[in-house]
């Protein structure tokens, strides 16, 4: 085993040891629950940790950090120290190893800010990721019956699994794109990134939808007419009035590619 693995094992231990030590002081701290006051998926991501399957990383450290009430050099004086001197808590602040009756330590300690994680295409997926595919558009095709011909080159952004399942959202119908032009400014400007779900494309009036338009990939509120027509419409309305589209116009020409479920923008 090398260094960097015999640290990380060590780590694990520590970790775990202190676990171990605050569970014997309130029963009711299990992993399940340590899980879910860290915002992950399940018991398992804590199991991994604890046990060096999974290396620490720093959001991780604070989390586990600010539920067990431990210095986070406690466990990693390595991540520790990428981020400067790390503080106790006040002393009159009850602890597992100071019984307070009027409050249960593993529902009352708040969990700290997470630090912002630098991360590429190289760096692993935490056991709380996902990865959706970010397609760009490449060719235009024009006439009848086109599609946006869309290309990730290898693209992924990354999302919390735990995010995508609170609105219900599956990893294997959801995907990135970019926003282009100013239409649909000052909430996308030009360049901003969606997340589409492409499971639904029933459209729910006023919500946001990427569809394709003769070949051409565009990001709009809908509306449904009477009859089976949509109202397509801008949020810089002074520029781009809206557009109004019976159903034989929409059958040829307009498909629903999924719903925005999120958005991100640059400022």
């Amino acid at each position: 085993m090398d260094i960097a693995h015999e640290e990380q094992a060590a780590e694990a231990s520590r970790l775990k040891a202190i676990y171990t030590a605050r569970k014997k002081l309130d029963r009711t701290l299990t992993q399940e629950r340590v899980a879910e006051l860290c915002g992950w998926s399940g018991q398992s991501v804590v199991s991994q940790y604890m046990n060096g399957r999974i290396p620490l990383n720093l959001s991780a450290l604070l989390k586990f950090a600010a539920i067990l009430d431990f210095a986070p050099e406690e466990v990693s004086p390595r991540l520790a120290e990428s981020v400067g001197q790390f503080s106790r808590r006040q002393d009159d602040t009850p602890r597992y190893g100071q019984p307070n009756e009027e409050r249960s330590p593993a529902v009352a300690l708040p969990l700290p800010v997470s630090p912002i994680e630098v991360w590429d295409d190289s760096t692993p997926l935490g056991p709380d990721e996902v990865e959706l595919p970010f397609y760009k558009e490449v060719e235009i095709s024009a006439g009848m019956g086109s599609e946006v011909m869309l290309e990730t080159n290898g693209a992924k952004l990354r999302f919390g699994k735990r995010s995508l399942q609170r609105k219900g959202i599956s990893p294997e119908t959801a995907a990135c794109a970019p926003v282009t032009g100013n239409s649909m400014e000052p909430v996308l400007p030009d360049g901003s990134t969606v997340g589409v779900d492409t499971s639904s494309t029933q459209i729910q009036d006023g919500k946001m939808y990427a569809i394709d338009h003769s070949g051409q990939l565009r990001v709009k509120l809908l509306y449904r007419l009477p009859g089976g027509g949509i109202r397509v419409r801008s949020y810089n309305a002074d520029e781009y009035p809206d557009e109004r589209y019976d159903a034989d116009y929409v059958e040829q020409h307009i498909r629903v590619i999924g719903k925005v479920f999120w958005y991100s923008v640059l400022i």
